[in-house]
């Protein structure tokens, strides 16, 4: 059954073509510019410009004249849209088509929250994402899975290239390095992150890469894949100190490449306070009742419902339990800390409980009050030390002399129970041992003198103030000496050349004006760096980065030194930041994401 083509219906076809035609003149006569028509072989319009960039081969394929890729046909053109806003610009088809410059906005959002958010490149193939877009931009063409990821790609060279150029400037830089094992996928990875101060004397931290480590974990491995990232970013002779963890490879690979080290103080503090805690019998029965106190009420809902009601009652704030964790001390200070506030709706709660356990006695909550009064500068300089944006590894001698000194106040002093006067004793021998170490090391006593919150006053010996000093204006002549013969040199190349009877003649001279010249360069130093030291601190909370601003011409050897040494942080806390990233990016449901990808995310997430 079908209709037939009548002369009657003949004649009404034309009219219709006729009356189309003549509506398109009207519209071409309204616009300032003529629309562009484009006509396939079949003769159907085709109004859109991206036209102008691909041929049709068939009626199913059509191949791009930028890069000759042949793409599918299926008379609609949001795939060759889609390939020529991500693989070859936008500007073009923003210009003509309705529309464009929200959908290109659009995909560079996606893209950013697929990379801020940690979101999975399928979330484009959802019904639910698709339905929002939709209502929310009805004209957007959602991209594909793979379009997501080329996107990404993209995003990353851009971003690797813009960041390579800034770290290109930098004239000194510090690294901090770790390792990561995924429980998803069992993957391992070696993340590497840079510190540097750029050209507006400000504190910048990228991350140069998190590579994929499937090698045995030895100091020359990890030291090979570190020179090869060093060499990739042009940093090989810039690197003035390596940070890490006090792990025997990591040490290790700091020999193997012949580079200062010093151990993350983060790590020091947590090793230090563990042991301070684990040396007393009686703290170490506490904090086993302590934890199974907060299992049991973080397992059970009753108990739960129970505890909340207590501090409801009592008139406390409704506070949880916090569980303590291995690898971090800090957990065990903030878990006693929280079980003494809640002591008596604790007590109160497991009364009315049909549980074994029982709340602690009266004389375990003041050792618990004792050890916290202890331990409570040491958990505010660990937060301290593990800051990333500001300047921190100038502040370990100082932190680690103040931790001393809070040991030796009157109210530690008189503290009564002999399991807190033992971690106090424990604590002051650790701390000068550690000082002693740090006080000897170039590259922690020099950030701290040339901090000017700090200075000689940063220091918990007298005579490593002074030694630090003698080193300062040693290091300050050598700066002078070296600009003072590269000046002679060009000034002896310009000179004509003299015979051998001429040099000998004048070579009293010339190694008088030497020596004169040498001894001027050391006593330049003497008075730079006598200038900086003998002029008052600046107040702890301000920045020791622009106080160097203001000085760059005043004391311009001091401000190259300063820009060389206080890059360096305290601890390798910036790359495990990048590894918290990394365990949301590389969850249960991604674990098919190739490590390649997890890479270019994670670089993405933490230098945008």
């Amino acid at each position: 059954m079908y209709l037939r083509r009548t002369p009657k219906y003949e004649e009404e076809l034309v009219d219709v073509k006729q009356e189309s035609e003549q509506h398109l003149q009207l519209l071409d006569d309204a616009c300032e510019q003529p629309r562009v028509v484009l006509h396939s072989a079949a003769g159907k319009r085709r109004f859109s410009p991206v036209w102008e960039h691909f041929e049709q081969l068939s009626p199913e394929k059509v191949k791009c004249l930028v890069c000759f890729k042949v793409l599918s046909y299926n008379n609609n053109t949001s795939t060759m849209l889609r390939h020529f806003r991500v693989l070859h610009g936008n500007e073009e088809t923003n210009q003509v088509e309705p529309g464009s410059a929200e959908k290109v906005d659009l995909a560079e959002l996606l893209v950013d929250m697929v990379i801020e958010d940690s979101q999975l490149f399928s979330l484009v193939d959802g019904s639910g994402f698709k339905k929002l877009m939709k209502a929310l931009a009805p004209s957007n063409v959602v991209p594909t899975r793979q379009t997501l990821k080329a996107m990404v790609e993209k995003r990353y060279k851009e971003t690797k290239d813009k960041t390579k150029a800034i770290v290109a400037k930098a004239s000194a830089c510090s690294l901090t390095s770790d390792m990561w094992t995924s429980i998803n996928t069992d993957d391992a990875y070696l993340a590497v992150t840079c510190h540097f101060i750029d050209e507006t004397t400000s504190l910048q931290s990228v991350v140069l890469g998190v590579q994929h480590f499937p090698e045995a974990h030895t100091a020359a491995n990890m030291a090979s894949m570190k020179t090869s990232l060093m060499s990739e970013w042009g940093i090989s002779e810039k690197v003035t100190c390596l940070v890490t963890d006090g792990a025997a490879n990591m040490e290790a690979c700091a020999r193997e490449l012949h580079m200062c080290h010093t151990i993350c103080v983060a790590h020091t503090l947590n090793l230090l306070i563990k042991k301070a805690l684990e040396q007393c019998p009686e703290l170490f029965h506490i904090r086993t009742n302590c934890r199974k106190i907060v299992g049991y009420f973080k397992s059970s809902t009753t108990a739960k419902e129970r505890l909340t009601q207590m501090q409801v009652q009592m008139g406390f704030p409704v506070l949880k339990l916090i569980q303590e964790v291995d690898t971090r001390w800090n957990s065990t200070y903030l878990m006693l800390q929280r079980m003494y506030t809640l002591r008596e709706p604790v007590g109160a709660a497991l009364a009315g409980l049909r549980t074994d356990l029982t709340a602690l006695s009266a004389k375990q909550y003041r050792i618990i009050a004792d050890c916290l009064k202890v331990l409570e500068p040491f958990n505010y300089a660990t937060i301290e030390l593990s800051e990333e944006k500001k300047v921190s590894g100038s502040k370990v001698i100082p932190l680690l002399s103040m931790l001393h000194h809070s040991l030796e106040e009157e109210e530690i002093r008189l503290l009564q129970t002999p399991e807190s006067t033992s971690m106090v004793e424990f604590l002051q021998r650790q701390l000068r041992e550690k000082l002693d170490n740090l006080q000897s090391m170039s590259i922690m006593f020099l950030a701290t003198l040339l901090d000017p919150r700090f200075k000689k006053l940063g220091f918990f010996s007298p005579n490593k103030a002074a030694e630090a000093e003698k080193r300062l204006t040693m290091e300050c002549a050598a700066i002078m000496r070296r600009t003072a013969s590269s000046s002679t040199s060009s000034s002896s190349s310009s000179e004509p050349s003299q015979s051998v009877g001429g040099r000998k003649l004048w070579h009293h001279f010339d190694t008088s004006i030497h020596q004169a010249r040498t001894t001027n360069v050391t006593a330049n130093a003497t008075v730079e760096v006598q200038k900086y030291l003998g002029a008052p601190n600046i107040p702890r909370v301000e920045s020791p980065l622009q106080y160097w601003e203001s000085q760059k011409y005043t004391l311009p050897i001091l401000y190259k030194l300063a820009i060389s040494y206080l890059c360096t942080p305290a601890s390798s806390v910036p790359c495990e930041r990048v590894f918290s990233k990394a365990g949301e990016i590389l969850c249960k449901k991604r674990n098919r994401l190739s490590p390649k990808t997890l890479e270019k995310i994670l670089f993405l997430n933490k230098n945008e």
